[in-house]
């Protein structure tokens, strides 16, 4: 169950990052409004995923799906660019979330 919750924060992260974008320095009410809920929520989850989970690796874990998903989504939604080294640096992030998660003791 831990893990559900950590991916659900995580994939929070990805929501309040774009809404954040979208709010535009949070002159746009909506985008704003979402940023807030979004980040209460998945700090939220975080924080209840971290009862049965190591500190490091959920961090570790939070921190990289938001950082991953806010690289998809700007590349997929906002138009970035998607050069190699920057997927190639997507790529690192994600093995090192695979190793953290294989090496966690849960």
């Amino acid at each position: 169950m831990a893990w559900i919750l950590l991916i659900s924060a995580g994939l929070l992260e990805v929501v309040w990052s774009f809404a954040m974008k979208q709010s535009d320095g949070f002159t746009r009410l909506w985008p704003a409004a979402v940023t807030l809920v979004a980040m209460i929520a998945s700090v939220g989850l975080l924080a209840l995923s971290m009862r049965s989970l190591p500190l490091g690796t959920a961090y570790t874990i939070w921190t990289g799906i938001g950082a991953v998903g806010a690289f998809g989504v700007g590349i997929a939604v906002l138009g970035e660019p998607a050069t190699p080294a920057r997927l190639a640096a997507a790529a690192l992030i994600v093995s090192g979330l695979v190793l953290m998660k294989l090496a966690s003791p849960q």
